[in-house]
């Protein structure tokens, strides 16, 4: 069935850095664009980055351009978004999701605080 697991979230001071990871099953993933979301608590489920299929284009929210970098691995049906500089408004669940959008996962929290 179509799936999508993200992970790499955890506990980061300011500054930091992470990397999440999203891999997807189910469907042909190097023929879709994708994303990743993000939802702070008591907040709208927001748009963070999107990759075209081939990975040869990518577009960012105003909030995380110049600190967040979207990428992805075809071969390994993965999607990545690593993350520097990372500020406690970014604590959010991270989500990833295929374009058109499927099914939600998971997520995987990321908390930035010293």
């Amino acid at each position: 069935q179509v799936q999508l697991v993200e992970s790499g979230g955890g506990l980061v001071q300011p500054g930091g850095s992470l990397r999440l990871s999203c891999t997807a099953s189910g469907f042909t993933f190097r023929a879709y664009g994708m994303s990743w979301y993000r939802q702070a608590p008591g907040k709208e489920r927001e748009l963070v980055a999107s990759i075209t299929n081939t990975g040869r284009s990518t577009g960012y929210g105003d909030s995380v351009k110049g600190r967040f970098t979207i990428s992805r691995d075809n071969a390994k049906n993965t999607v990545y978004l690593q993350m520097n500089s990372l500020d406690p408004e970014d604590t959010a669940m991270y989500y990833c999701n295929r374009i058109p959008r499927i099914d939600w996962g998971q997520g995987t929290q990321v908390t930035v605080s010293s």
